[in-house]
């Protein structure tokens, strides 16, 4: 039972990791596209709009109060334990709540919308601002009430790459869609509202999925609000993680302007790409985590240490290879810019600790949230924002764009240290020297690898595009199988459950082929 427990797992991880890569591409791809065709035929005021609206949107999720991520945590054991009842009770609470936000958030939708085109200042019409502001709100009204539970349900039992395909699939018929309506000269409200309309056929697919496969799901039954109890301490973490992301644009905006801002978005940007990816291969095998946490300890220890192992490997081989080509590009991509310069030798090896730090901890930060000490650790989170903020407006007016990473990185040391202390002695009973000697084993390596490269590449000229991405693609086959075979190495118990594991799976699918 265990090993094809294991197997299941591991085949909707491959999928999860595998579709979530092909996704995260499409994505990368269609949004270059869309922005670049909204410029060019409907202008800055439209692209703009766009943006401030996604922006207020991302503060205006803070109405979920962190429902999500405590019932995600709640939902571990009964699914690892196949508990119906168990389940049945917290899905019908987290439906009772989503149902209230989902109201409120139409309320505020509808309020910001008549608002908004007061305060923005814009050449677009009124009734053109409040429609592209409440097609936007509604469409997560829409989540909250028809699929926002089911979603967890799906992410907890590792069938993420179901939603990632669908979102895919959606993403992609949207954005046709729009491109088409922008070469055919439509304005910007026809964009939003073909966003709202595939938004309705998703919401009618994972309605349709869940009455399928899920027959024995129950909504109706007496909830159980005890279980996501937690969900207040979740919010105070989701409250100090929004002001620790945007608090730099902020200051960066009103200390040093608009253009210090577009080349701080710029490498944001670009490492996002490379954070986002880390975090989708991540996000493929932490169901199994978290199931195995609230199961089966000893073999959560086993997981743990792989996880913990390989994806440090993972983020500091991928940052490597961005440190090296991360000029070149930029050079490339700004010919003709002459504004300002994003040419800057620092400002790579700022973002890169920045980003280092914030995915290599990424596994301390996961057995927290598994073993649920949302509150016992929210006091930590919110100083880990405030030492953002300290540091970052005392060092901003006399170092730019340095002294804001450099509070951002203060902040990380600070919030990194304490979640290594607290998972290795509160949660995984150990010393957390483990932790910090793979930490000084990627360190080191990232340096030797970077001299090395660095060293070659600053004698070859990247004169295009194709040039530079192949270059980047062997470079980037030869560091990650350094640092692979270099974890490997260190830590055999992780590569012989590795290896071990991948015989059993490849076995299991001879089997099932047979």
């Amino acid at each position: 039972m265990w090993k094809e427990k294991i197997l299941m797992n591991a085949k909707r991880g491959f999928y999860n990791i595998f579709f979530g890569m092909l996704g995260q591409l499409v994505s990368i791809a269609l949004g270059i596209t869309i922005p670049r065709l909204v410029l060019v035929n409907l202008g800055s005021e439209s692209n703009g709009l766009l943006s401030s609206v996604n922006q207020a949107l991302v503060y205006l999720n803070l109405l979920e109060a962190g429902v999500g991520t405590a019932t995600l945590q709640a939902l571990y054991g009964p699914v690892a334990e196949s508990n119906i009842q168990n389940i049945n009770h917290i899905m019908s609470a987290t439906n009772k709540y989503y149902q209230k936000i989902g109201i409120w958030y139409f309320i505020v939708t509808v309020v910001l919308a008549l608002i908004f085109p007061v305060v923005v200042d814009s050449e677009l019409s009124y009734v053109t601002v409040f429609v592209v502001v409440f097609l936007s709100g509604v469409s997560q009204v829409v989540n909250f009430f028809f699929q926002g539970k089911y979603r967890i349900l799906m992410q907890v039992e590792g069938k993420n790459y179901i939603l990632t395909n669908l979102g895919t699939i959606v993403n992609v018929f949207t954005s046709i869609s729009k491109i088409i309506l922008l070469l055919k000269d439509y304005d910007i409200v026809a964009l939003q509202f073909m966003y709202f309309l595939f938004n309705l056929v998703q919401m009618f697919y994972i309605t349709l999925y869940i009455k399928k496969n899920y027959p024995w799901l129950n909504l109706a039954v007496a909830p159980n609000y005890e279980a996501i109890s937690q969900k207040k301490s979740v919010l105070v973490h989701q409250i100090s993680g929004l002001i620790f992301q945007n608090t730099d644009v902020l200051i960066l905006t009103v200390a040093c302007g608009l253009k210090a801002v577009s080349v701080y978005s710029m490498y944001v940007m670009l490492f996002g790409m490379i954070g986002t990816t880390i975090s989708t291969i991540n996000g493929g095998v932490s169901f199994a985590m978290g199931q195995a946490y609230n199961t089966d300890k000893k073999k959560f220890d086993i997981l743990y240490n792989a996880f913990e192992t390989y994806n440090m490997s993972l983020t500091f081989s991928l940052y490597c290879v961005a440190n090296i080509f991360i000029l070149p590009f930029l050079k490339l991509y700004t010919v003709g810019v002459t504004d300002v310069n994003y040419i800057d030798p620092i400002l790579p090896y700022l973002f890169i600790a920045t980003y280092a730090i914030s995915n290599g901890r990424s596994a301390a930060q996961r057995v927290i949230e598994y073993a649920g000490h949302f509150k016992l650790t929210q006091n930590r989170s919110m100083l880990e924002s405030a030492i953002n903020i300290a540091v970052s407006l005392i060092c901003v007016m006399k170092f730019g764009i340095y002294g804001v990473l450099c509070g951002t990185i203060a902040a990380l040391l600070y919030r990194t240290n304490d979640m290594i202390i607290y998972a290795s002695k509160k949660l995984l009973y150990r010393s957390p020297f483990r932790t910090y000697l793979k930490w000084g084993v990627n360190v080191l390596l990232y340096v030797l690898t970077t001299i090395v490269f660095s060293g070659i590449y600053s004698r070859v000229q990247l004169s295009n595009y194709f040039i530079l991405a192949i270059n980047a693609a062997v470079v980037c086959a030869i560091i990650v199988s350094v640092f692979f075979i270099i974890a490997s190495l260190i830590d055999k118990e992780s590569f012989a459950f590795c290896r071990n594991f991948i015989k059993s799976y490849i076995q299991g699918k001879k089997k099932e082929n047979a």
